[in-house]
């Protein structure tokens, strides 16, 4: 995440500073509070994360402890005419991601006409072969799916990037919610914001009505759902607990699943189970060691069978990570175009592709200026913040890019948006995105109003990631 260090629209104060009308009501509770009680409520709410349990591992720690993620407690907060925009715009864009990932995998019209070079698929890993020709249950691609968004200005919100694979983070976002109504039952009475704690229920009937048209259930039955997670050493798994115990349904590893009569069958104390939908927390490498990884223990071996045989719907389908490579994003405007006809309403980043000569003979001519980023890259790691940077790094980096050119892609430093953080000297203003999460089924699309507020919480720092030391914050969406 990046941004210059002026001219940033602050969304909480004008530049007279005066409170914008979205947080009138929150400034006048905020304003009749004791500063010592705040603080005092500050603190509580790190102990409250830390009695939950809400920590994630670093790969690549030394040290391999469980970290907290901060939790600043003033909201992020936008109106509703503001998130009706941005509702449209984030329903068009996943509409897109699934036709496109239909036509990939299928006749690659979008190839045919020239609007999409065929080697980003050819030459791209994520590119699943085994997934050509097949349609998942309800032709369904991207059953959950983060839009990371940016803020430049009043009226500008920009995609920063699409999280179509296994997008993560929405137990925060519900945390942040649970903690906040704790800790300010008052503030939730004097200004009207939309819920968000039924994320887990819209997620599980979301996820029950793209159940393979295969699955037979009787009167009042629910197709049976399970969540598999890689273990309790994974970075995410506490969510993958969470949201198995919010949605009602298993916890269930790959030890723990095998083929049954040619459907996915989990271990119960009743003997073998059917699962109908299988919600995956686990890489497609390591999804069926007799298709992908051999060596892998953590999925299944013959699910992909089993899947494309239509005895099972595996939510987000295998080969989605095609849409979140960066070298894919560039073209998302000409991909959104394509597939609905309408122009995008959601803006990308401009972003220079250094696979192309010209484009990176400019990112080279500008790399102080620039952030350049890893086309399958992800969590902050990899990328080059030009204007943070020595010109010892720059150079290093250069040489990278001369190296392997078709790796990076490059975007400008966005003057980004920032929202005030609760500090000891009160409130100060930090950079701020926003992952609203999305749920796709063959009845509809449904997005939660708010989502994930991830902040830099050092001043001048630029870099949002949790593993990169940000935090997040709770996010409403007003009512009218």
């Amino acid at each position: 995440m990046t941004a210059t260090q002026t001219a940033q629209y602050d969304e909480m104060f004008g530049p007279d500073g005066g409170v914008r009308p979205a947080y009138a009501g929150y400034d006048e509770w905020y304003r009749g509070q004791d500063p010592a009680w705040l603080r005092k409520q500050s603190s509580e709410a790190e102990r409250f994360f830390r009695r939950t349990g809400i920590t994630f591992n670093v790969y690549g720690d030394d040290a391999g402890e469980e970290r907290l993620i901060p939790f600043d407690m003033v909201p992020r907060i936008i109106t509703a005419a503001e998130w009706r925009k941005l509702s449209r715009g984030i329903e068009q864009r996943v509409r897109a991601l699934n036709a496109f990932l239909h036509d990939v995998y299928h006749r690659q019209e979008i190839v045919r006409a020239g609007k999409l070079p065929e080697r980003l698929l050819r030459e791209n890993e994520a590119y699943l072969p085994v997934m050509a020709g097949f349609v998942p249950p309800g032709g369904v691609y991207t059953h959950i799916v983060g839009i990371d968004l940016v803020r430049t200005g009043p009226d500008e919100f920009m995609v920063l990037e699409d999280n179509a694979r296994t997008p993560s983070g929405v137990s925060y976002m519900l945390e942040n919610r649970e903690t906040m109504m704790a800790m300010f039952p008052e503030l939730f009475t004097q200004v009207r914001v939309r819920p968000v704690s039924d994320y887990p229920r819209r997620l599980a009937r979301s996820l029950a009505a793209s159940a393979p048209p295969a699955a037979q259930f009787g009167a009042g039955e629910r197709p049976t759902v399970a969540v598999l997670t890689p273990g309790i050493y994974n970075s995410a798994y506490f969510e993958h607990a969470f949201l198995a115990d919010q949605m009602g349904a298993e916890l269930v590893e790959g030890s723990d699943l095998r083929v049954v009569n040619g459907r996915i069958a989990m271990r119960t104390t009743r003997g073998w189970q059917p699962i109908d939908v299988l919600y995956r927390r686990v890489d497609d490498e390591y999804l069926d060691p007799l298709t992908f990884n051999p060596n892998s223990a953590l999925g299944v071996p013959g699910i992909m069978d089993v899947y494309r045989a239509g005895g099972i719907t595996i939510a987000n389908a295998p080969g989605t990570g095609i849409s979140d490579d960066k070298a894919i994003y560039s073209f998302m405007p000409e991909i959104v175009e394509f597939y609905t006809g309408e122009k995008p309403i959601l803006q990308n980043v401009p972003t220079w592709r250094c696979s192309e000569p010209q484009s990176l003979q400019y990112v080279l001519d500008n790399l102080a200026e620039l952030v350049v980023k890893e086309v399958h890259g992800s969590g902050g790691y990899g990328m080059l913040i030009g204007p943070t940077s020595s010109r010892k790094e720059i150079a290093a980096f250069a040489a990278k890019l001369r190296a392997r050119p078709d790796n990076y892609i490059a975007q400008p430093t966005l003057s980004l948006s920032t929202c005030p953080i609760f500090t000891k000297a009160g409130l100060a203003p930090r950079h701020v995105d926003l992952r609203p999460f999305v749920l796709v089924s063959p009845n509809g699309v449904d997005i939660t109003p708010g989502g994930l507020t991830r902040v830099a919480l050092k001043k001048g720092s630029l870099v949002v990631n949790s593993s990169q030391g940000g935090g997040t914050k709770d996010s409403w969406v007003l009512e009218d």
